[in-house]
C-alpha cells in the first residue's frame, strides 16, 4: 500500500487503514480532524427527559376515587342480576330466551352495597380469615337488602318479592338466597374489589398517545 496513491475524497480513508495495519501509531484523522471534536463515552450530551416521562414522575399515578369505584362496582352487580335472573329463568322455566331482568335502583342498591363491604374488606382483612368474612359480607346482605327493599316498598318501588319462596320474610328476603349470596360475596371481595383498589389513575396522562410512561399509568394495576 506504500506505492498507491489515494484520490483526494479517499485520502481519509487509506490513512485509516494504514493505523489499522499498525503503520501508524497517532490517530485518525476522523477522530482527530482540526475543528472537529467527537465527545468520548463519559462526555456524551445528556439526553433531555421526555415530557411525559418528567410529568409521570412529577405526579405519581393515583387510586380511583370513591365515586369511581362506585361506579365499578354498580355496573358489576347490575350486570350480575341480568345474568343470574336469566340464568334461573332457564333452570326453572327452560326458556331459552335468558330474558334477564333488573331495576335502575339496582345500580344504587349494588353500588353502596359493595361500597360498604369494600370497607368492611380493609377492616377485617388482617383479623378474619376469608371464609368469616364472606359469612359476614352475606349477613350484611341481607340486612341491606330488607333495608333498601322496606324504603323502597313504601313508595310501592320495591323491584323484588319473594313471597313465592318457602323461607321468605315479608317477602323482601329469603333463606333460598343465601349461598348465592355467599358465592357472590366471595366473588366480590377476591376478583372486584381487590383488582378495583388496584387499579391506579394518571391525571395529566393524554388518552390515544399509546404506550408511553406517562400514558400506561391510566388502567395500570398495581403490583401487590
Amino acid at each position: 500500500m506504500s506505492g498507491r496513491r489515494c484520490a483526494p475524497g479517499l485520502r481519509r480513508i487509506c490513512v485509516g487503514r494504514r493505523a489499522d495495519n499498525g503503520l501508524s501509531t497517532g490517530s485518525s484523522p476522523l477522530l482527530s480532524s482540526p475543528g472537529r471534536h467527537e465527545p468520548l463515552n463519559d462526555e456524551l450530551p445528556s439526553i433531555p427527559a421526555s415530557p411525559n416521562l418528567a410529568m409521570a414522575s412529577a405526579a405519581p399515578p393515583e387510586p380511583l376515587t370513591a365515586l369511581s369505584r362506585w361506579y365499578l362496582y354498580a355496573i358489576h352487580g347490575y350486570f350480575c342480576e341480568v345474568m343470574f335472573t336469566a340464568a334461573w329463568e332457564f333452570v326453572v322455566n327452560r326458556n331459552w330466551k335468558f330474558p334477564g331482568v333488573t331495576s335502575v335502583w339496582a345500580l344504587f342498591i349494588y353500588g353502596t352495597c359493595i361500597l360498604i363491604v369494600e370497607r368492611m374488606y380493609l377492616r377485617l382483612r388482617p383479623r378474619c380469615p376469608v371464609l368469616l368474612r364472606c359469612l359476614i359480607y352475606t349477613l350484611w346482605t341481607y340486612l341491606w337488602e330488607f333495608g333498601t327493599g322496606l324504603l323502597l316498598r313504601q313508595f310501592d318501588a320495591c323491584p323484588w318479592d319473594y313471597s313465592q319462596f318457602r323461607y321468605n320474610f315479608m317477602g323482601l328476603i329469603t333463606g333460598e338466597y343465601a349461598v348465592p349470596w355467599f358465592c357472590a360475596s366471595f366473588i366480590v371481595e377476591r376478583l372486584v374489589i381487590r383488582n378495583t383498589l388496584r387499579l391506579r389513575f394518571q391525571e395529566q396522562a393524554e388518552p390515544g398517545r399509546g404506550r408511553g410512561a406517562c400514558c400506561a399509568a391510566n388502567g395500570y394495576v398495581k403490583a401487590d
